[in-house]
């Protein structure tokens, strides 16, 4: 049985999650707690990151030898890619977010990533889901190895959407990508990784969208 529980405090050592072909490190950094993920293929070895939020010696030695192929940026604010040039400066990791948010990241984006696209770790596949609102190049991944898997960035949290700043059309653009993209195509035991705080699963969220909706956040 897993000891895994998504909770982690900044400071503090990874929560691990051995999973049929992917390891999953989750690390909390900086003053705004900000989640990274390691995923590791189990068959290969390589490595891909999810957000270079800051303190980059502390994802470095999360990284430790594994060969880090990949950095994706779920999102364009600064508190998400804050360690960036340094871990790819250190690694040679190829760099992936959407074009929509490019702009906003520190360093070129060289994989620009749309809707539908895959991300590949080792032998294993993370699929591309644009949810435009918090930003307009918000991403999520989805993994379907041991269960289904989501790492939303700031667009999907325990208890509601990411923040849209009180706008009503980016809140219903962000509730309508998130309702239709993910909850209507995922499973409910599908396990939801957020850009910050703990986690939790598509299923437990599930019976609160038309109160997020109608609250408008």
């Amino acid at each position: 049985m897993s000891s895994y529980t998504g909770d982690v405090e900044v400071g503090g050592a990874p929560d691990v999650r051995e999973l049929p072909g992917l390891t999953i490190r989750k690390l909390a950094v900086s003053e705004m707690a900000n989640n990274a993920y390691l995923l590791t293929c189990t068959a290969t070895g390589e490595a891909l990151l999810i957000d270079a939020a800051a303190e980059p010696e502390a994802l470095l030695a999360l990284v430790g030898d594994a060969p880090l192929r990949t950095v994706v940026t779920t999102h364009g604010h600064w508190d998400h890619h804050r360690a960036l040039p340094e871990v790819v400066a250190a690694t040679g990791a190829v760099t992936v977010a959407h074009p929509a948010d490019a702009a906003d990241l520190p360093v070129p984006v060289e994989r620009p990533v749309e809707h539908g696209d895959t991300v590949p770790v080792g032998d294993q596949v993370l699929e591309v889901v644009h949810l435009r609102g918090h930003t307009p190049g918000s991403i999520a991944l989805v993994w379907r190895g041991g269960g289904t898997h989501v790492f939303t960035g700031d667009s999907l949290f325990p208890g509601g959407v990411g923040n849209t700043q009180k706008d009503a059309a980016r809140f219903t653009s962000l509730i309508d990508d998130v309702e239709q993209r993910l909850f209507g195509t995922l499973p409910d035991e599908t396990w939801v990784y957020p850009g910050h705080g703990g986690d939790t699963t598509l299923g437990a969220e599930r019976p609160s969208l038309p109160e997020w909706r109608a609250r408008g956040w």
